[in-house]
Protein backbone atom coordinates (compact mmCIF):
# COMPACT_ATOMS: atom_id res chain seq x y z
CA UNK A 1 0.00 0.00 0.00
CA UNK A 2 2.82 2.37 0.93
CA UNK A 3 4.71 1.51 -2.27
CA UNK A 4 1.64 2.25 -4.41
CA UNK A 5 1.19 5.60 -2.64
CA UNK A 6 4.81 6.61 -3.30
CA UNK A 7 4.51 5.57 -6.96
CA UNK A 8 1.39 7.71 -7.42
CA UNK A 9 3.23 10.70 -5.99
CA UNK A 10 6.08 10.27 -8.46
CA UNK A 11 3.89 9.90 -11.57
CA UNK A 12 3.53 13.69 -12.19
CA UNK A 13 7.31 14.08 -12.02
CA UNK A 14 7.78 11.32 -14.62
CA UNK A 15 5.53 13.24 -17.02
CA UNK A 16 7.33 16.51 -16.29
CA UNK A 17 10.83 15.03 -16.57
CA UNK A 18 11.23 15.22 -20.40
CA UNK A 19 10.15 18.86 -20.52
CA UNK A 20 12.37 19.76 -17.56
CA UNK A 21 15.38 18.00 -19.09
CA UNK A 22 14.91 19.77 -22.44
CA UNK A 23 14.40 23.11 -20.72
CA UNK A 24 17.43 22.57 -18.51
CA UNK A 25 19.69 21.67 -21.42
CA UNK A 26 18.36 24.51 -23.59
CA UNK A 27 18.85 26.99 -20.75
CA UNK A 28 21.96 25.81 -18.95
CA UNK A 29 24.10 24.68 -21.89
CA UNK A 30 24.25 28.09 -23.65
CA UNK A 31 24.93 29.84 -20.33
CA UNK A 32 27.68 27.35 -19.47
CA UNK A 33 29.13 27.73 -22.99
CA UNK A 34 29.19 31.51 -22.60
CA UNK A 35 30.81 31.35 -19.17
CA UNK A 36 33.50 28.97 -20.47
CA UNK A 37 34.12 31.18 -23.53
CA UNK A 38 34.65 34.22 -21.32
CA UNK A 39 37.87 32.64 -19.98
CA UNK A 40 39.34 32.21 -23.47
CA UNK A 41 41.20 34.37 -25.99
CA UNK A 42 38.81 33.32 -28.75
CA UNK A 43 38.12 34.74 -32.20
CA UNK A 44 35.76 33.55 -34.97
CA UNK A 45 38.60 31.98 -36.99
CA UNK A 46 39.16 29.38 -34.24
CA UNK A 47 37.20 26.51 -32.84
CA UNK A 48 36.50 26.98 -29.17
CA UNK A 49 38.83 24.09 -28.34
CA UNK A 50 41.71 25.86 -30.12
CA UNK A 51 41.40 29.09 -28.14
CA UNK A 52 43.96 29.91 -25.45
CA UNK A 53 42.90 29.86 -21.81
CA UNK A 54 43.41 33.32 -20.28
CA UNK A 55 41.50 32.98 -17.01
CA UNK A 56 40.08 36.25 -15.70
CA UNK A 57 42.02 38.44 -18.12
CA UNK A 58 38.91 39.36 -20.14
CA UNK A 59 37.09 40.44 -16.99
CA UNK A 60 39.93 42.54 -15.66
CA UNK A 61 40.46 44.08 -19.10
CA UNK A 62 36.83 45.23 -19.18
CA UNK A 63 37.07 46.79 -15.74
CA UNK A 64 39.85 49.05 -17.06
CA UNK A 65 38.26 49.63 -20.48
CA UNK A 66 36.86 53.18 -20.71
CA UNK A 67 34.56 52.27 -23.61
CA UNK A 68 32.99 49.43 -21.65
CA UNK A 69 32.45 51.65 -18.61
CA UNK A 70 30.88 54.33 -20.82
CA UNK A 71 28.52 51.77 -22.39
CA UNK A 72 27.67 50.44 -18.94
CA UNK A 73 26.67 53.88 -17.64
CA UNK A 74 24.75 54.67 -20.84
CA UNK A 75 22.84 51.41 -20.33
CA UNK A 76 21.97 52.28 -16.73
CA UNK A 77 20.90 55.78 -17.73
CA UNK A 78 18.81 54.61 -20.68
CA UNK A 79 17.13 51.72 -18.81
CA UNK A 80 16.30 53.74 -15.69
CA UNK A 81 14.84 56.69 -17.64
CA UNK A 82 12.69 54.63 -20.01
CA UNK A 83 11.34 52.35 -17.26
CA UNK A 84 10.45 55.25 -14.94
CA UNK A 85 8.74 57.23 -17.70
CA UNK A 86 6.97 54.19 -19.15
CA UNK A 87 5.67 53.21 -15.71
CA UNK A 88 4.35 56.72 -15.06
CA UNK A 89 2.69 57.03 -18.48
CA UNK A 90 1.45 53.43 -18.65
CA UNK A 91 -0.08 53.41 -15.15
CA UNK A 92 -1.54 56.87 -15.75
CA UNK A 93 -3.23 55.73 -18.96
CA UNK A 94 -4.56 52.62 -17.22
CA UNK A 95 -6.07 54.73 -14.44
CA UNK A 96 -7.54 57.10 -17.01
CA UNK A 97 -9.11 54.39 -19.17
CA UNK A 98 -10.38 52.14 -16.38
CA UNK A 99 -13.98 53.20 -16.90
CA UNK A 100 -17.00 52.46 -19.05
CA UNK A 101 -16.92 54.84 -22.02
CA UNK A 102 -18.27 54.22 -25.50
CA UNK A 103 -15.49 53.16 -27.88
CA UNK A 104 -13.07 52.33 -25.05
CA UNK A 105 -12.39 48.84 -26.41
CA UNK A 106 -11.26 50.27 -29.75
CA UNK A 107 -9.14 52.88 -27.98
CA UNK A 108 -7.41 50.22 -25.89
CA UNK A 109 -6.66 48.23 -29.04
CA UNK A 110 -5.10 51.28 -30.70
CA UNK A 111 -2.90 51.85 -27.65
CA UNK A 112 -1.27 48.42 -27.93
CA UNK A 113 -0.49 48.62 -31.67
CA UNK A 114 3.08 50.01 -31.26
CA UNK A 115 4.07 46.95 -29.23
CA UNK A 116 3.15 44.69 -32.17
CA UNK A 117 5.52 46.38 -34.64
CA UNK A 118 8.92 44.78 -35.28
CA UNK A 119 11.81 46.71 -33.63
CA UNK A 120 13.62 47.12 -36.97
CA UNK A 121 10.53 48.75 -38.46
CA UNK A 122 10.20 50.99 -35.39
CA UNK A 123 13.82 52.08 -35.79
CA UNK A 124 13.40 52.87 -39.50
CA UNK A 125 10.13 54.70 -38.91
CA UNK A 126 11.57 56.94 -36.21
CA UNK A 127 14.78 57.46 -38.19
CA UNK A 128 12.75 58.93 -41.05
CA UNK A 129 10.75 61.11 -38.65
CA UNK A 130 14.00 62.36 -37.08
CA UNK A 131 15.53 63.21 -40.49
CA UNK A 132 17.17 66.66 -40.25
CA UNK A 133 15.48 68.14 -43.35
CA UNK A 134 12.48 66.07 -44.42
CA UNK A 135 11.54 64.52 -41.07
CA UNK A 136 8.14 65.48 -39.72
CA UNK A 137 9.53 66.83 -36.43
CA UNK A 138 11.97 69.34 -37.90
CA UNK A 139 9.55 70.32 -40.66
CA UNK A 140 6.92 71.08 -38.02
CA UNK A 141 9.42 73.06 -35.93
CA UNK A 142 10.43 75.13 -38.97
CA UNK A 143 6.78 75.78 -39.86
CA UNK A 144 6.26 77.09 -36.33
CA UNK A 145 9.34 79.30 -36.57
CA UNK A 146 11.72 77.26 -34.41
CA UNK A 147 15.22 76.00 -35.12
CA UNK A 148 15.66 72.43 -36.30
CA UNK A 149 16.84 69.93 -33.67
CA UNK A 150 19.82 67.65 -34.40
CA UNK A 151 17.94 64.56 -33.26
CA UNK A 152 20.51 61.95 -34.28
CA UNK A 153 23.70 63.98 -34.69
CA UNK A 154 24.00 65.48 -31.21
CA UNK A 155 25.08 63.39 -28.21
CA UNK A 156 22.35 64.63 -25.88
CA UNK A 157 19.53 64.67 -28.43
CA UNK A 158 20.43 61.24 -29.81
CA UNK A 159 19.88 59.66 -26.38
CA UNK A 160 16.62 61.58 -26.05
CA UNK A 161 15.60 60.30 -29.48
CA UNK A 162 16.08 56.61 -28.66
CA UNK A 163 14.34 57.12 -25.31
CA UNK A 164 11.30 58.62 -27.06
CA UNK A 165 11.17 55.75 -29.55
CA UNK A 166 11.40 53.15 -26.78
CA UNK A 167 8.71 54.86 -24.71
CA UNK A 168 6.41 54.98 -27.73
CA UNK A 169 6.82 51.28 -28.42
CA UNK A 170 6.77 49.77 -24.91
CA UNK A 171 4.48 51.98 -22.83
CA UNK A 172 1.54 49.84 -24.09
CA UNK A 173 3.12 46.84 -22.33
CA UNK A 174 2.94 48.70 -19.01
CA UNK A 175 -0.55 49.90 -19.87
CA UNK A 176 -1.93 46.40 -20.54
CA UNK A 177 -0.57 44.86 -17.34
CA UNK A 178 -1.56 47.88 -15.24
CA UNK A 179 -5.09 47.85 -16.63
CA UNK A 180 -5.37 44.11 -15.91
CA UNK A 181 -4.20 44.74 -12.34
CA UNK A 182 -6.73 47.55 -11.93
CA UNK A 183 -9.62 45.45 -13.15
CA UNK A 184 -8.72 42.63 -10.77
CA UNK A 185 -8.76 44.82 -7.65
CA UNK A 186 -11.33 43.83 -5.02
CA UNK A 187 -14.39 46.02 -5.53
CA UNK A 188 -15.24 45.73 -1.84
CA UNK A 189 -12.20 47.82 -0.90
CA UNK A 190 -13.08 50.50 -3.44
CA UNK A 191 -16.73 50.57 -2.37
CA UNK A 192 -15.72 50.82 1.29
CA UNK A 193 -13.44 53.76 0.60
CA UNK A 194 -16.15 55.46 -1.48
CA UNK A 195 -18.65 55.07 1.36
CA UNK A 196 -16.10 56.58 3.75
CA UNK A 197 -15.96 59.64 1.52
CA UNK A 198 -12.62 59.09 -0.22
CA UNK A 199 -12.07 61.23 -3.31
CA UNK A 200 -10.85 59.83 -6.63
CA UNK A 201 -7.27 60.91 -5.94
CA UNK A 202 -7.37 59.40 -2.45
CA UNK A 203 -8.61 56.10 -3.90
CA UNK A 204 -5.71 56.11 -6.38
CA UNK A 205 -2.96 56.84 -3.86
CA UNK A 206 -4.26 54.95 -0.83
CA UNK A 207 -6.21 52.04 -2.34
CA UNK A 208 -5.47 51.33 -6.01
CA UNK A 209 -1.72 51.90 -6.22
CA UNK A 210 -0.85 50.04 -2.97
CA UNK A 211 -2.94 47.04 -4.03
CA UNK A 212 -1.47 47.16 -7.57
CA UNK A 213 2.10 47.41 -6.31
CA UNK A 214 3.02 43.68 -6.52
CA UNK A 215 1.94 43.60 -10.18
CA UNK A 216 3.64 46.91 -10.90
CA UNK A 217 6.94 45.69 -9.43
CA UNK A 218 6.95 42.56 -11.59
CA UNK A 219 5.97 44.67 -14.62
CA UNK A 220 8.81 47.12 -13.95
CA UNK A 221 11.24 44.23 -13.54
CA UNK A 222 10.23 42.65 -16.85
CA UNK A 223 10.52 45.97 -18.62
CA UNK A 224 13.86 46.73 -16.94
CA UNK A 225 15.33 43.41 -18.08
CA UNK A 226 14.11 44.05 -21.62
CA UNK A 227 15.48 47.62 -21.59
CA UNK A 228 18.96 46.28 -20.86
CA UNK A 229 18.71 44.12 -23.99
CA UNK A 230 17.42 46.70 -26.49
CA UNK A 231 19.42 46.40 -29.69
CA UNK A 232 17.60 46.74 -33.01
CA UNK A 233 16.01 50.17 -32.52
CA UNK A 234 19.26 51.79 -31.36
CA UNK A 235 21.24 49.98 -34.05
CA UNK A 236 18.99 51.40 -36.78
CA UNK A 237 18.59 54.86 -35.27
CA UNK A 238 22.13 55.77 -34.20
CA UNK A 239 24.35 52.66 -34.32
CA UNK A 240 25.52 53.72 -30.87
CA UNK A 241 26.60 57.20 -31.91
CA UNK A 242 27.49 59.96 -31.96
CA UNK A 243 30.59 58.60 -30.26
CA UNK A 244 29.40 56.26 -27.52
CA UNK A 245 26.44 58.42 -26.44
CA UNK A 246 23.82 55.75 -27.25
CA UNK A 247 25.93 52.59 -27.25
CA UNK A 248 24.29 50.38 -24.63
CA UNK A 249 25.85 47.11 -23.50
CA UNK A 250 23.89 44.86 -25.87
CA UNK A 251 25.15 46.88 -28.84
CA UNK A 252 28.69 46.92 -27.42
CA UNK A 253 28.59 43.13 -27.05
CA UNK A 254 27.37 42.71 -30.63
CA UNK A 255 30.09 44.99 -32.02
CA UNK A 256 32.82 43.34 -29.93
CA UNK A 257 31.88 39.92 -31.28
CA UNK A 258 31.19 40.86 -34.93
CA UNK A 259 33.39 43.88 -35.69
CA UNK A 260 36.28 43.48 -33.25
CA UNK A 261 36.16 39.64 -33.48
CA UNK A 262 36.81 39.20 -29.74
CA UNK A 263 34.38 36.48 -28.75
CA UNK A 264 35.93 35.88 -25.33
CA UNK A 265 35.65 39.56 -24.38
CA UNK A 266 32.08 39.68 -25.70
CA UNK A 267 31.21 36.64 -23.56
CA UNK A 268 32.71 38.34 -20.50
CA UNK A 269 30.58 41.43 -21.21
CA UNK A 270 27.51 39.22 -21.47
CA UNK A 271 28.32 37.69 -18.10
CA UNK A 272 28.66 41.11 -16.50
CA UNK A 273 25.25 42.00 -17.92
CA UNK A 274 23.85 38.66 -16.71
CA UNK A 275 25.16 39.28 -13.19
CA UNK A 276 23.66 42.77 -13.15
CA UNK A 277 20.25 41.51 -14.27
CA UNK A 278 20.39 38.65 -11.75
CA UNK A 279 21.10 41.05 -8.89
CA UNK A 280 18.29 43.37 -10.00
CA UNK A 281 15.88 40.45 -10.31
CA UNK A 282 16.63 39.11 -6.85
CA UNK A 283 16.37 42.59 -5.31
CA UNK A 284 13.04 43.28 -7.03
CA UNK A 285 11.58 39.92 -6.00
CA UNK A 286 12.63 40.42 -2.39
CA UNK A 287 11.08 43.88 -2.41
CA UNK A 288 7.97 42.43 -4.06
CA UNK A 289 7.56 39.96 -1.20
CA UNK A 290 7.65 42.79 1.32
CA UNK A 291 5.14 44.83 -0.68
CA UNK A 292 2.80 41.85 -1.07
CA UNK A 293 2.72 41.29 2.67
CA UNK A 294 2.03 44.99 3.24
CA UNK A 295 -0.73 44.98 0.59
CA UNK A 296 -2.41 41.94 2.20
CA UNK A 297 -2.37 43.66 5.60
CA UNK A 298 -3.70 46.88 4.04
CA UNK A 299 -6.51 45.01 2.28
CA UNK A 300 -7.46 43.20 5.49
CA UNK A 301 -7.64 46.50 7.41
CA UNK A 302 -9.74 48.07 4.65
CA UNK A 303 -12.20 45.19 4.61
CA UNK A 304 -12.49 45.23 8.40
CA UNK A 305 -13.21 48.95 8.33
Amino acid sequence: MQSSFNTNRLIPYFFLAPALIILGVALLYPIGYMIYASFLDWNPSQRIGEADWVGLRNYTFLLHDASFRESFFVTLKFASIVVILEMIIGVGLALLLDRNIRGMSALRTIFILPMMIAPIVVGLMWRYMYHPTVGIFNRTLKDWGFEAIPWLSDSWWSLVSVIIADIWQWTPFIFILSLAALQSLPRSALEASRIDGATGWQQIFYIKLPLMMPVLIVTALLRLIDAFKVLEVILVLTNGGPGLSTEILSLRISRTASEFRELGVAAAMSNYLLILLFVLTVAMFLYNKVVEKHAIKQQAKTEEA
